[in-house]
């Protein structure tokens, strides 16, 4: 697959610093498909030089013109669908109809919702004498993950475009074909040199320069709690802004009204989808003991139809993370009823759909994120008991409560502590604000919540 052999800085594909590259592999067949370049501390300057450059031009630039750049882009991505598909299944793994739908399909959605935003947002507001401007933080240096390759760097770049900010972005290593494809897309679609710039590299290397650079205003990352917390503590020491999406845990709660069959057949394809390789998965399914045994037949039955429906891990690391969580949910005392460590496959970095019975909210697979397709089912005596194994981890990012009554769901739902919560399946909305509660993260991604993450205000006083 041709990859560029360079960075993508003020508008134009700039050879690399230095002369290290990455392999990018497929993870279906182990092979090597790619090469791009290891970016370096030098790459990162010259972007973000070439970001502040480009700052004072388009944050003056008319919110109507941010917008039509962002359609623009939207429009290019449309025409691209398949190619973009076709990339993020050779470099992520994911079954191609997966990726043409949730990989391609939904940064369109993200992408066009913010050119609505940009041409409608209120960037300034009377407030009794006061005249308060919403303006751009500056230099935004996005840092994104490989499990969802363009929808993340589009959940970043699009908003922190309409606020008037320049971009630098770090990809994640495994999946820098759809960065650089994307790259392509917002030079076609005409968006200014230096507003969006791209720097290939590893996270220790690249992605460490650019959170640490005096030029950032603004570092947004998505990945790993542990990562986020050290990200905060650099962006701290330089009182410096961040936005961190980081890790779940998130339990899927089947009150005894429910419709129960239901609840665990979308319960355990929710944990499927990707592979398991999302940080919103709900991977604690939490049934009353009166429903639990039913449940889990019902769990083992679902998950056995996709044995030969989902992807790979990622790569070898994650891969044989995911094998020794399971392989630790034996040790503690969980009960397999799907799948299991073993690969099924000799190569590729596939993982069995795995579903664990008789797990208890103190075991390790009931408490750390597994990032794979493994599912937890937890019994609980009443609403009470429920509510404490829900909100029983350090993260707090998503989940799902299914109840017969509407009203029941909700109010469960209230006394949550994650950021959002799907009542009874409710479908995925663009415009919804996305993050976390504890040590999922700190601010919002989507909508006007996640456009609000790239302002800052200004308030004059008459």
């Amino acid at each position: 697959m041709k990859a560029h052999d360079g960075m993508y800085i003020d508008g134009a594909w700039r050879p690399a610093a230095g002369r290290d590259t990455i392999p990018v592999v497929n993870p279906a067949d182990e092979q090597i498909i790619a090469h791009v370049p290891a970016g370096t501390a030098e790459d990162v300057d010259a972007a973000v030089r070439a970001a502040r450059a480009a700052l004072p031009a388009w944050a003056a630039t008319a919110p109507a013109e941010r917008a039509a750049r962002i359609a623009a882009l939207r429009d290019v991505l449309v025409a691209r669908k398949d190619e973009i598909a076709a990339t993020v299944t050779a470099e992520l793994g994911a079954p191609l109809p997966f990726s043409q739908a949730v990989h391609a399909g939904v940064p369109v959605l993200v992408a066009g919702s913010y050119a609505e935003l940009a041409a409608s947002y209120a960037f300034e507001e009377k407030i009794g004498n006061s005249t308060v401007y919403a303006e751009p933080v500056g230099v935004v240096g996005a840092i994104t993950p490989w499990n969802y390759p363009l929808h993340q760097i589009v959940a970043k770049v699009a908003p922190a475009l309409a606020a008037g900010c320049t971009v630098v972005l770090k990809p994640a290593e495994d999946t820098p074909l759809t960065a650089q494809l994307f790259a392509e897309a917002v030079h076609e679609a005409g968006v200014p040199a230096g507003v969006f710039n791209l720097v290939t590299g590893l996270g220790p290397v690249a992605g460490q320069a650019l959170a640490e650079h005096d030029g950032v205003d603004l570092v947004s990352f998505t990945g790993s709690t542990a990562v986020g917390k050290q990200i905060g503590a650099t962006a701290g020491a330089a009182v410096k802004r961040v936005a961190l999406e980081l890790g779940g845990k998130s339990a899927n709660v089947v009150l005894p009204s429910a419709d129960l069959a239901k609840a665990v057949a979308v319960g355990v394809a929710n944990v499927m989808g990707n592979s398991g390789q999302m940080c919103s998965a709900w991977t604690r399914m939490l049934v009353h003991t009166s429903q639990y045994d039913e449940a889990v037949a019902l769990a083992a039955e679902a998950a056995a139809k996709y044995g030969d429906r989902i992807g790979p891990l990622v790569n070898a690391k994650q891969h044989a993370r995911v094998r020794g969580y399971i392989e630790k949910g034996v040790a503690e005392g969980a009960r397999l009823v799907a799948g299991g460590p073993e690969a099924p496959r000799e190569q590729g970095y596939f993982v069995s759909p795995t579903v664990f019975a008789d797990v208890t909210p103190e075991m390790t697979i009931a408490q750390e994120e597994i990032f794979g397709p493994v599912v937890s089912l937890i019994r609980y005596e009443d609403e009470d008991d429920a509510l404490r194994i829900a909100n029983g981890t350090v993260y707090g990012l998503a989940g799902a409560v299914w109840a017969g009554d509407e009203a029941e769901a909700v109010a469960f739902a209230r006394r949550m502590d994650t950021g959002q919560v799907d009542i009874n399946g409710g479908r995925f909305n663009p415009l919804a604000p996305f993050g976390g509660y504890k040590q999922s993260g700190v601010g919002r991604e989507l909508g006007s919540h996640g456009l609000a993450e790239y302002l800052q205000t200004k308030s004059l006083q008459f």
